[in-house]
């Protein structure tokens, strides 16, 4: 149980960490992106159109190749989240809007773009339930490891090699045991899985590391200064926003393609993108902690599913722990007043170049 526990928390955090990640992005440059979780909505219906346009060109299921089945909704799913960064880049960045309000407006625009397209692609269908499957493209995605097969290979190979494993295999059915959970909790995931967890690391790298994070990081202190030294602080906005839009957008594909097993339904998303961007303040505005943390929140999330016996109401009291947690932590990190651990000076401003 412990094992499946894990791994169901890793799996429910990975909408999270995507989300989270793009989040931190985008905020290093200053800009409060409150639509993450619009942007997540879209980029996992457009990551649907693209995967059910590529199926109905289909004759039959087994003609479907592995490749554009991936490609097509992973390149829908940018495009679609790019052009919400986009829209948000243009009115704040550009027209100087208020970053709350906008970012806000694109949540809502992003569900109700969602729930459209979402109803008008299961009427085509003609399904008699709410929603709409693309098993075909999802079973791409969800693709892993066969672990079973390669643990019983090790195992036969460790009593091929040590014969008194062979004569007491009963004896050491623990080894066998214990390189299934291993393999369940660390390799039995999907390749988006394993790409959120290196672009949070490498987004923790680019930021602390490089010259552009550096740059980056200027531009959500203090602008103004970073414009003085000749850095180009509309460029960095755009592309950090547009970069975390993308990036965000992934979490709403895995959720469909992989969690939800290719399963779309209106407003089934829930509220993961609200705790994405509660992720962001957990892990202090550190991508590598956003690792910890999905993790942290995924177990969170599903924890009531593991305690027998709970009420409706109960389990509902268990689901404000992600943000309980978050409010905690908020308050320790005040408390603390490192600077380290704040977030950007700027965050949630307009810069106004002619008042420097």
């Amino acid at each position: 149980m412990i094992t499946s526990f894990i791994h169901r928390a890793v799996m429910q955090g990975i909408p999270l960490l995507f989300g989270s990640t793009g989040e931190i992005i985008t905020e290093k440059s200053g800009n409060l992106n409150l639509g993450i979780p619009g942007i997540m909505y879209v980029g996992g219906i457009s990551g649907v159109i693209g995967a059910f346009l590529y199926e109905q060109s289909l004759d039959t299921p087994q003609d479907a190749n592995a490749f554009f089945a991936i490609i097509i909704p992973l390149l829908s799913c940018m495009i679609g989240s790019l052009l919400m960064g986009l829209i948000y880049s243009f009115l704040t960045t550009t027209l100087r809007a208020n970053q709350n309000v906008t970012g806000l407006a694109l949540t809502t625009f992003g569900v109700g773009f969602g729930n459209f397209f979402g109803g008008s692609l299961i009427k085509l269908t003609e399904s008699e339930m709410p929603s709409i499957t693309l098993s075909t493209t999802s079973k791409f995605f969800s693709k892993t490891l066969p672990i079973d097969d390669i643990v019983n290979s090790i195992f036969n190979f460790l009593c091929q090699t040590f014969p008194s494993i062979a004569e007491h295999t009963e004896n050491y059915l623990w080894i066998k045991n214990g390189l299934l959970g291993f393999g369940e909790i660390f390799l039995s995931y999907s390749f988006l899985a394993y790409s959120a967890i290196v672009i949070a690391l490498l987004a923790s790298f680019t930021l602390k590391r490089t010259r552009t994070g550096l740059q980056l990081r200027a531009v959500g202190e203090n602008p103004a200064t970073a414009d003085a030294a000749g850095i180009n602080v509309n460029r960095y906005k755009y592309l950090a926003t547009c970069i975390g839009s993308v990036i965000a957008g992934l979490g709403g594909l895995y959720y469909v393609m992989d969690y939800a097993n290719g399963i779309w339904s209106n407003d089934a998303f829930g509220d993961r993108g609200w705790l994405a961007i509660a992720l962001v303040i957990f892990a202090v505005w550190k991508p590598n902690l956003s690792i910890i943390g999905s993790i942290l929140f995924g177990g969170l999330f599903i924890v009531h599913n593991y305690i027998p016996n709970l009420s409706v109401n109960t389990q509902e009291i268990f689901k404000m722990l992600p943000y309980v947690v978050t409010i905690i932590v908020l308050v320790v990190v005040s408390l603390r007043k490192k600077r380290e651990n704040q977030n950007p000076a700027s965050l949630g401003l307009s810069y106004f170049r002619e008042e420097r």
